[in-house]
Order: structure tokens, then C-alpha cells, then sequence
């Protein structure tokens, strides 16, 4: 947080930054002072003085306009010469999601963020624990004759993050791996062979990666998260299904871990007790 400014430094601010902006876009007085739509005398006056008074509000919104500054960083109440707007332009972007096992972007995002804690909140069972049958079954309607294909190339993707000197969390709901075990709902038709070979490749998993992949179960009848990706400090990525929506400024990325974390601390199924759980539900299957 910015603290209190004295008046005469907070001019002096106003015409240093007010120069600052003229010379990186190759500005001078009288084209600014067409721009702000003023007489060149009182570009002049604002930039040569040595008083307290800052020009009227008109003034500087004009200047600021002109010079493609925000007038809060032309007053010192910001370190950021970007305007609101760019600001949050910059800090958020939109980007395709397509219907695939590893796409592009993501993978970029978990190079990006190697060697990063990653925090994720999956739509469904994560794509990166699944065995190959599971895929198998789940992608062949959409990706047909491509589906080997498509695994296989996913599959060295799917390795190199498994390989990254990061640690994975992620948290789910409870019912998901219970549906799962059931064949119930999205896994309708799903056979019992695929199930049991997929609960026994998590326990498999945990056992070879923990705690470095470490998996919480939430009740989602407590809570509710849409699904979420967290790389570290810099980057969180909201899955809305066609579109990411990714966020890079500090406040949001906080915000969303804290959501994770939440989620964490309030898990019915600890990663720790994980095992047992997936042990009862196997136990429990036909």
C-alpha cells in the first residue's frame, strides 16, 4: 500500500511522471497541449513549476488520455502507468479448450510453472491418472479411429509432467470416485474389469508418488468448486468447458489458492487415508 505523500512531492511526482510519459511516446508540450486541448503556456506552467497545486481534474484525465497513462500512476497513487482497463486485459485472457487428453495450452502452463506447487480441482477424474483402457473408453466416441493415436502422443506429455519436480494437490468431490466405483451416472457402462484396473492403478500411484501427489475428497454437499487449475504464484485457470479463463494478477491468483485450500481443509478424505478408501471401494464392487 502506498503510504501518504506530502503535497509538494506529490506535484513534483505529477511533473516528473508527466515528462516520463511525454518522452517515451516522443511527445512534446504543444502536441500535448492540443491533445489535452489547452494553450501550450499551461503545459508549460504545470511541467516548470515548483508549487504545491496540481492541476484541475479535467487536466490531468486529458493528459493522462493523451499520454495512454492511468492518471492514478500521473498523481503517484499507483506504481502501474497502465490504465485500469489494460491492467485487467493483461491479467486475464480467454483461450480455447478443446476436447483432448493433454492440450497444448495446459501443457505450456505446467512448463511454465516447473518446479511450482500445482493445485487442481479436476471436472472428473484427472485425465493424467487415468489408465489407458479408461481412455480408451471414455475418448473413442469423440476421437474414433484417432484414439490410440491421440493417447499415445498424450501419454508422453502425461510422463513429463508426472516427472516434474513439482508437487501436485488435488482435490475432488467424494462422490466422483464413488460414482466411478459404482458405474453409475457419466461412468454408466463403464465394465467392472476397467473400474477395478483403475482404483488399483491410484492405489498404485499413491503409493509410488506420495507425498509429492497428495489427493483430497471434499463432500460436495458442504462444498462446491468449479473446476480449477492453480500453477504456483503465477497463473489460475478457471476450465468452464470450450474456454480457460486464466488470471495472472497476484490478488486473483491468491484468492482462488485460498479457495483450493479451503477445499483442502475441509476434505472428508485426507490424502493420507486415501488408500483405505479406494481399498473399501474396490471391496465393495461386484
Amino acid at each position: 500500500m502506498l503510504g501518504k505523500t506530502d503535497k509538494r512531492d506529490r506535484a513534483q511526482m505529477f511533473r516528473d511522471r508527466l515528462m516520463l510519459a511525454m518522452t517515451q511516446i516522443g511527445s512534446n508540450q504543444s502536441q500535448l497541449a492540443r491533445n489535452v486541448g489547452v494553450d501550450r503556456s499551461t503545459i508549460s506552467q504545470i511541467l516548470n513549476g515548483d508549487g504545491t497545486r496540481l492541476p484541475n481534474a479535467q487536466v490531468v484525465g486529458e493528459c493522462a488520455l493523451a499520454l495512454g497513462v492511468s492518471t492514478d500512476w500521473l498523481l503517484g497513487l499507483s506504481e502501474r502507468p497502465e490504465s485500469a482497463a489494460d491492467l485487467l486485459a493483461a491479467s486475464m485472457t480467454m483461450t480455447h479448450a478443446p476436447r483432448a487428453l493433454v492440450d497444448e495450452q495446459i501443457f505450456a502452463w505446467h512448463k511454465e510453472a516447473a518446479g511450482y506447487k500445482i493445485r487442481h480441482v479436476p471436472a472428473g477424474l484427472p485425465d493424467m491418472l487415468k489408465t489407458h483402457d479408461l481412455l480408451q473408453w471414455e475418448y473413442e466416441p469423440s476421437l474414433g479411429r484417432t484414439t490410440d493415436q491421440a493417447i499415445g502422443a498424450s501419454e508422453d506429455r502425461l510422463s513429463w509432467m508426472r516427472s516434474l519436480q513439482s508437487d501436485y494437490e488435488i482435490a475432488m468431490p467424494l462422490h466422483e470416485l464413488q460414482v466411478f466405483a459404482q458405474a453409475k451416472g457419466y461412468y454408466c457402462g463403464l465394465p467392472a474389469s476397467i473400474r477395478r484396473q483403475q482404483i488399483d492403478w491410484l492405489l498404485t500411484l499413491h503409493e509410488q508418488l506420495y507425498p509429492s501427489l497428495r489427493i483430497f475428497l471434499f463432500n460436495a454437499r458442504k462444498l462446491y468448486s468449479a473446476p480449477i487449475t492453480i500453477f504456483g504464484p503465477l497463473l489460475s485457470v478457471i476450465y468452464m468447458g470450450s474456454n480457460y479463463l486464466a488470471f495472472r494478477d497476484t490478488e486473483r491468483v491468491q484468492a482462488i489458492t485460498r479457495h483450493f485450500d479451503g477445499l483442502v481443509r475441509e476434505a472428508e478424505i485426507s490424502s493420507r487415508h486415501l488408500p483405505a478408501f479406494l481399498q473399501s471401494l474396490r471391496d465393495q464392487m461386484p
